[in-house]
């Protein structure tokens, strides 16, 4: 028995010694690599990640290009729910996840809290309402006495958050376009490419339009872990992947070649 105890010791501080090597140059690069993995924190958020028709694998924008820098570095893409998007920096932090890439908006606080490539799709956040109401709200203050759904975390919380106006908050953006719908609420603030794929004729949510209210102009991009060599690794292989096409190219794929930044 104690020789089994010092077996299962000694495999322990094997262990404990390979995690610190990798560890210890401080790259992330090398850390991943070591891995063979890449996990991509996500949400469900067409068109950038969600699941194709069967339901067991993740397509889209932010998806494909993810599974195309992973195999850059030579290793897998893995996809990971973030269930709360407040959470999403812990999750960098834990090394529950590698990158966060899901159509984020580079604001002050993401900026702050993760390193990030540089920007790489322009995008807006935008009130959605039922289509027959919303030639009604042209200014800010025409949705003022309105009642909101946002994602957590959310751009969309925090351009509310700016002009007074409170909400409910829930898990995704989906979920705030499903309350609407529903008519729990009033509107809701999403992503100007999700309410591209998701509202209006030939989609689940036809009698869902966008009002002329835009709350913000604003830029995505991809979140690493403060100080990572992922970052330059990110950088070097977008200017590749667009100067060869492939941006553009599963760009065209998914409706959003209009909103993809030059490089």
């Amino acid at each position: 028995m104690k020789k089994k105890i010092a077996l299962f010791l000694a495999a322990v501080m094997a262990a404990l010694s390979v995690t610190a090597c990798s560890d210890a140059s401080g790259s992330d690069k090398a850390y991943v690599q070591s891995k063979g993995t890449l996990i991509v924190g996500i949400t469900d958020f067409a068109p950038m990640d969600y699941k194709n028709d069967t339901g067991d694998t993740w397509i889209g924008f932010d998806a494909d290009m993810a599974k195309a820098f992973a195999a850059d570095l030579g290793v897998e893409a893995q996809f990971i729910e973030i269930t709360n998007w407040d959470n999403k920096s812990i999750e960098l932090d834990t090394k529950s996840v590698d990158v966060v890439w899901n159509g984020m908006t580079l604001t002050d606080d993401v900026k702050e809290l993760m390193s990030t490539g540089e920007p790489y799709c322009k995008n807006a956040q935008v009130v959605v309402t039922k289509a027959d109401k919303a030639g009604d709200y042209k200014t800010v203050d025409d949705i003022k006495s309105l009642s909101f759904a946002v994602e957590n975390g959310s751009a969309g919380a925090e351009a509310l958050d700016e002009v007074s106006i409170k909400y409910t908050s829930v898990d995704t953006q989906a979920k705030a376009l499903m309350e609407v719908a529903s008519g729990s609420v009033d509107a809701c603030v999403i992503d100007l490419l999700m309410a591209g794929a998701m509202i209006g004729e030939g989609t689940s949510y036809s009698d869902l339009a966008t009002t002329e209210v835009s709350l913000s102009d604003e830029e995505y991009g991809v979140g690493f872990r403060k100080d990572s060599d992922l970052v330059e690794a990110f950088n070097t292989f977008w200017k590749k992947a667009y100067d060869d096409g492939t941006v553009m190219k599963t760009a065209e794929t998914y409706g959003i070649a209009q909103n993809i930044i030059a490089k």
